[in-house]
């Protein structure tokens, strides 16, 4: 079995749990090196998983992990991780920008200090590790920076119930469209992905009465990020990719084994 990824390094924000530690797990699976890079250096009663479960789990998986507590809104934190992985690995071949701050909350409902999480997190930390990242990636084989955003769609319905959560993705999605154009002449691919149905993860916890058994795993985000990043970089760059359109791309026909409960009808995610 072919594995594209063996022996790339990884830079994966927020990888100590969901989507993101299950991108970084399918990378392992063949050989990769994982930079896990996020808060949760100590177990949260709330939340499963710390950066130090998953390294474990990373290197059960076949990868090699580094464990780096991080918060990517800081720049000497990302600047301090980004070398450490290039100290322990030589280098940084991709970069997933999963890490993200979720509200679904109206404009009288959102405190503006989880106003700037969101962006913190969700803006200034994708710019930010794209910026660290990037002399590195220049200097990759085949360089990929995938973000965990929506396609930009500017119907009100979108923005309306919940306008702050709403631009702080789609500014994730600009820095996406912005540097595929930027880096497009000198070989780095950058992409979005999106789901197309909602991921069972701890973030269903912010979105009221979502039902967790109409939901896909983490697992088909996982397996479609693999596909986009084993593309050659200079073949696909600055597009909003989803999912399942990835995959289908790839030639997987069955889908309900990404499902919690394939005898439920799916959840469409938002901004679709």
């Amino acid at each position: 079995m072919s594995a594209p990824l063996a022996g790339k390094t990884l830079f994966i924000t927020g990888a100590s749990r969901g989507i993101g530690l299950a991108i970084a797990l399918r990378a392992a699976r063949d050989g990769a090196n994982v930079v896990i890079a996020a808060k949760s250096n100590v177990p949260n009663p709330k939340l499963p998983g710390t950066i130090h479960t998953a390294a474990a789990e990373i290197e059960a998986a076949g990868g090699r992990a580094l464990a780096v507590k991080c918060d990517i809104r800081e720049e000497a934190d990302v600047r301090a991780a980004v070398d450490a992985g290039v100290e322990r690995f030589g280098g940084i071949d991709i970069l997933v920008n999963n890490a993200s701050a979720i509200s679904l909350t109206g404009t009288l409902d959102t405190p503006m200090k989880r106003f700037d999480l969101m962006f913190g997190v969700n803006v200034r930390g994708t710019y930010l590790c794209s910026q660290a990242c990037l002399p590195h990636l220049l200097r990759a084989a085949n360089p990929h920076i995938l973000t965990l955003s929506p396609p930009l769609n500017m119907d009100p319905k979108w923005f309306g119930p919940h306008v702050a959560y709403t631009m702080a993705k789609y500014g994730m999605s600009q820095c996406v469209l912005g540097m595929a154009e930027e880096f497009r002449e000198r070989g780095v691919a950058v992409n979005a992905l999106w789901p197309r149905t909602v991921i069972r993860t701890a973030a269903l916890a912010m979105i009221p009465g979502v039902d967790p058994a109409r939901c896909r795993t983490p697992e088909i985000m996982a397996d479609a990020a693999h596909a986009v990043l084993a593309t050659p970089a200079r073949a696909r760059s600055g597009r909003f990719l989803i999912d399942e359109d990835v995959l289908r791309e790839a030639g997987v026909m069955d889908f309900d084994r990404y499902a919690v409960d394939p005898s439920q009808p799916l959840l469409t995610d938002l901004f679709l």
